[in-house]
């Protein structure tokens, strides 16, 4: 296949149809190297969960921090108290009132 003969759209569907294939071949790859290990694992007796952890079992659920400050003016707007200070808290500190005015 000449390349330089291809005007741009045939080039961008065929980089689209490549990126396709490769992530098609690696999927494919991916599954038969999980049924590999799966077949070793049992083998010798063993779930391959139970060697390797389930992700999904093991992962701990991320919790939010819960809202301390709300915005009087407008209550749709929370802050936790982490990171960069909302706009309406910074103008709030800058006229003198203090984040326990805010606290929830």
């Amino acid at each position: 296949m000449d390349l330089d003969k291809l005007d741009r759209n045939e080039l961008l569907k065929l980089r689209k149809d490549v990126d396709k294939a490769l992530d098609s071949l690696e999927a494919r790859r991916r599954a038969d190297a999980r049924k590999a290990a799966e077949n070793v694992a049992l083998e010798h007796g063993f779930d391959l969960s139970d060697l390797v952890g389930d992700d999904r079992k093991s992962r701990k659920p991320t919790q939010k921090n819960p809202p301390k400050y709300r915005n009087p003016e407008d209550p749709t707007q929370t802050w936790t108290g982490r990171g960069r200070q909302p706009g309406w808290v910074k103008k709030a500190l800058e006229n003198g009132q203090s984040l326990d005015d805010f606290k929830i």
